[in-house]
């Protein structure tokens, strides 16, 4: 089974006023009738999947259940941040609660604020990473950029990824600076 991890503790502050610290984005619906956050825990469930392991701020502990609950989805485990520390202390803290409670799990992290319109297509790349990673790899998804960008960080590959197959990581590149993003 795959546990997915769905990462929603952001503050919210981006898409002002439609989004704000009490209620940030992934709890809207932006795209369609459901919230990014209600499509994400939709999009790592079925037959193949664990029910989520969620990682959030104690103000949208009840969202998230009630979300979850509206989706049809069963909430699963929700650990609270006692404060936000960005990505690698949720991550930790997710690897830390399945190693107790779930040592062979696969462990699948999403934000829970992206926009994913392919769901099949997306599922089909997370079912063909998981040899990987139940041999010990680190699998990652990602978009081919059209450009670079200041505010995100970049996967650069030893290949260009063929017909959506894995490609070895050199390297991680954290937001480039302007003079990088421009060339």
């Amino acid at each position: 089974m795959i546990t997915p991890v769905l990462l929603c503790g952001g503050s919210g502050t981006r898409l002002w006023p439609l989004s704000r610290k009490s209620y940030p984005k992934q709890f809207v619906p932006l795209v369609g009738d459901e919230t990014l956050f209600q499509a994400s825990a939709r999009r790592l469930s079925g037959p193949d999947y664990a029910p989520p392991l969620v990682l959030t701020a104690s103000d949208f502990r009840f969202i998230v259940t009630e979300q979850l609950q509206d989706a049809g989805l069963d909430p699963g485990a929700v650990l609270i941040e006692p404060e936000g520390r960005n990505t690698a202390p949720a991550i930790l803290a997710a690897a830390l609660h399945l190693a107790t409670t779930d040592p062979a799990a696969l462990m699948l992290i999403a934000p829970s604020d992206h926009v994913v319109p392919d769901a099949a297509a997306f599922r089909a790349a997370v079912a063909a990473g998981v040899p990987a990673a139940q041999a010990g790899q680190i699998v990652t998804f990602g978009i081919t950029p059209t450009h670079a960008e200041t505010a995100y960080g970049y996967l650069e590959l030893s290949a260009p990824p063929k017909d959506g197959h894995a490609t070895p990581l050199t390297r991680f590149v954290e937001k480039p600076d302007a003079a990088t993003a421009d060339v």
